[in-house]
């Protein structure tokens, strides 16, 4: 079952306030395939989501509707009598000869209604990614001026969604996973929400953890970089004059590096018979390649 599935599991558990059941109705049923006087129609992979449809058409008309299983093994339902449609759409508020759905507010009495208005429109068209693979939640909406409305009531419940059109169909989604936690617990999928902060907190912790090691790999390579420069300059004094030509204290820091390819400066400076500065062995070991290119561009005049 995916993560999906399992939010709308969660979803249908919630528990509701008496004021709501009619509020995540209308979201469930107005989102549904089609709701209209001509035709009522909802299709789903899950057994129990369709019989929660059946039960609120049962609520608002006093009969059921007809459901059966299609070829690909989803649950369809259709209600088949334009009179047990006219009458499920006045239930609502709407008229039978309405040109352009909207959402009718009268159906949101309170402001968990609102939140179980939106549980009934994600059971109907949404859909949540799995957060181990991004983070993606999404309402398909067929109607442009339903989805302008929905749009607006997400903005009112401070949610921040952003809109496309995927296949005529218009997608209001979320991709802040922060959203989609809010989103999540205001429709009563706590721990859907719970299991979306433990990924991400986890996925911190990955990359904080890489961009250290890619760091601390940086800073070895400059430092091994830095020292083979060195390590270069003394071998060519080395190979041309002997260390013997530098003087004490560079030839002390020029025997030490050459043993010691690893050490760091700060080591290096510890090292010595008498300990100096970070900055002084620095400097010593830029003179010693100022003396390397001399020599080397001395050779080069011959």
């Amino acid at each position: 079952m995916s993560f999906s599935s399992d939010v709308k599991l969660e979803i249908i558990e919630a528990e509701n306030e008496p004021c709501c059941q009619k509020a995540e109705a209308y979201g469930l049923l107005l989102f549904s395939r089609s709701f209209s006087a001509s035709s009522v129609e909802f299709l789903t992979e899950q057994e129990v989501l369709v019989n929660k449809y059946n039960d609120y058409v049962i609520m608002a008309t006093g009969r059921p509707a007809d459901i059966r299983l299609t070829p690909a093994g989803n649950h369809k339902l259709v209600v088949r009598q334009k009179e047990q449609r006219i009458k499920l759409l006045s239930y609502f508020g709407h008229d039978a000869n309405e040109i352009s759905l909207r959402i009718n507010l009268a159906n949101l009495t309170n402001e968990c209604c609102n939140r179980a208005f939106l549980r009934g429109a994600f059971l109907s068209c949404g859909t949540v990614t799995d957060p181990e693979k991004e983070y993606h939640l999404e309402f398909s909406i067929a109607y442009k001026n339903l989805t302008k409305d929905f749009v607006r009531l997400c903005e009112e419940m401070e949610f921040s969604p952003k809109t496309t059109i995927r296949q005529n169909n218009h997608i209001v989604y979320f991709k802040d996973s922060g959203n989609i936690e809010d989103v999540l617990t205001s429709m009563g999928a706590v721990n859907a929400s719970l299991s979306l902060m433990g990924v991400k907190m986890y996925k911190n912790i990955i990359n904080n953890t890489n961009r250290r090691v890619n760091f601390d790999n940086a800073n070895i390579k400059r430092s091994t970089d830095s020292a083979m420069v060195y390590i270069d300059a003394i071998r060519a004094i080395e190979k041309s004059k002997g260390l013997d030509c530098l003087p004490e204290e560079l030839k002390e820091l020029a025997i030490l590096r050459l043993e010691n390819p690893d050490m760091s400066q700060k080591e290096l400076a510890r090292s010595l018979s008498t300990p100096i500065s970070l900055t002084a062995v620095n400097r010593r070991l830029k003179k010693i390649v100022e003396i390397a290119d001399t020599i080397l561009d001395k050779n080069c005049k011959k």
